[in-house]
């Protein structure tokens, strides 16, 4: 039962932060919304559509290579997906770096498995109502957001993997 009040807190906390001061960016995207179609520009692969995701869970985590929080939390993102856990969703990240050079650096010095794309244009920065990084949003199998997170995480923390079961509808 403490976990659970834990996880509620957490949750809230984030919700909270998010929400706290938060000005839209143009076309955003708000939690109860389906995301619209894009075109994802891989970093350490290839491209491909917003739509390809879907039919399994999504977590998108938009990040910078000059965001000291963003590179904190990108190791625990990494444990999550290769969890049993992460075995039931996808877990892709987006930079939001204007040069995709010092997005690609960051990925070869972390060993990122994980699928990076970069935004363009601020299209999907803007569409994700990303104005404050990191952003992690839970996404259902249909492409509805579930929550958006501002801020670092331990994604593969106990507390945060309940929320992600949680909000996901996960076992």
């Amino acid at each position: 039962m403490k976990l659970r009040k834990r996880v509620v807190g957490v949750w809230l906390l984030g919700l909270a932060l998010a929400l706290a001061g938060h000005a839209k960016t143009p076309g955003e995207v708000e939690v109860g919304n389906v995301l619209r179609q894009a075109t994802l520009r891989g970093l350490n692969g290839p491209d491909r559509k917003l739509s390809d995701f879907r039919g399994k869970p999504l977590i998108i985590n938009v990040w910078a290579s000059w965001c000291p929080p963003c590179i904190a939390e990108m190791g625990s993102l990494e444990r999550l997906a290769w969890s049993d856990l992460g075995q039931q969703f996808t877990v892709i990240g987006i930079s939001t770096d204007d040069y995709p050079e010092a997005a690609k650096g960051l990925l070869r010095k972390s060993s990122a498995t994980l699928n990076h794309y970069i935004d363009h244009k601020l299209e999907l920065e803007n569409m994700l109502g990303a104005d404050h990084l990191p952003l992690t949003l839970l996404v259902d199998a249909k492409g509805r957001v579930l929550s958006k997170t501002v801020g670092g995480r331990e994604w593969d923390s106990a507390p945060m993997q309940a929320m992600i079961r949680s909000m996901l509808r996960l076992k």
